[in-house]
């Protein structure tokens, strides 16, 4: 089974609503084989990461730049 790893970082509601938006879009029916993990950014791990087949990341961009918390 395949892994999608899902790392956020969501401080508004906007971006609240896309990370659901993202999960229920990998959880759909149509969709198989997939096993879809969610972390907030500040506590995912290494292994998190090397046990992933694809990583989504969501985070805002302030002024051009990636969250922090993201890049951390």
């Amino acid at each position: 089974m395949s892994r999608l790893l899902i790392v956020h970082h969501t401080p508004s509601p906007a971006l609240q609503e896309l990370l659901e938006a993202a999960r229920s879009g990998a959880s759909t029916d149509e969709i198989e084989g997939v096993e879809t993990v969610t972390r907030p950014a500040l506590s995912a791990s290494v292994t998190d990461v090397l046990e992933a087949d694809a990583i989504l990341l969501g985070t805002p961009a302030n002024i051009g730049y990636m969250a922090g918390a993201l890049k951390q």
